[in-house]
């Protein structure tokens, strides 16, 4: 079974002020995951509902699983993301 993205409006402009390039890479990405469940993930503590965080190159897209659907969350660069 096929999983689906969901984008909240935040993780969309988020995509949105990454340059094309890279912003095409990490939807790669991303889709890359989905299909082979592999890749740096990580629950976040502390956050309820779980939360996840997803490294793919210096960027790190935050999600919450919700069996066949993944809302993504925020996508920032590494130096923003842990601010």
């Amino acid at each position: 079974m096929a999983r689906k993205i969901v984008w909240t409006d935040q993780a969309r402009a988020d995509v949105r002020a990454i340059d094309r390039e890279t912003a095409l890479d990490l939807l790669h990405g991303l889709a890359r995951f989905l299909t082979s469940e592999e890749g740096d993930v990580k629950r976040l503590q502390g956050i309820d509902p779980p939360e996840f965080r997803l490294r793919l190159g210096a960027y790190r897209v935050r999600f919450h699983d919700h069996g066949d659907t993944i809302e993504v969350v925020h996508v920032k660069h590494r130096k923003e993301a842990y601010r």
